[in-house]
């Protein structure tokens, strides 16, 4: 399960290593953050791999059950509502 913060924070740097091993190096929030940040690291260390991988949320155990439609549809109307919010 992901804490708090790795859910805040879904934008991530990653160094690989030979053996298909690897090392989250920092979270961002905004992928133009974790682009900046990686530019500077392959500056500061050029023989090193680093990748921007995108880790979304996990979505809970009672959202992805089939059998919970009430909360999907509860959600997805809220999700409506929101966005009918933002336009206008």
């Amino acid at each position: 399960m992901m804490s708090y913060f790795e859910q805040l924070h879904p934008w991530c740097i990653v160094r690989t290593f030979p053996n298909l091993k690897y090392l989250i190096v920092a979270r961002f929030r905004r992928q133009n953050d974790a682009i900046a940040h990686s530019e500077a690291l392959r500056r500061l260390v050029p023989d090193a791999t680093f990748t921007i991988v995108f880790e979304p949320p996990i979505v809970s155990q009672s959202l992805s059950q089939k059998g919970d439609f009430e909360t999907r549809r509860n959600l997805l109307s809220a999700c409506r509502e929101a966005k009918r919010m933002e336009t206008s």
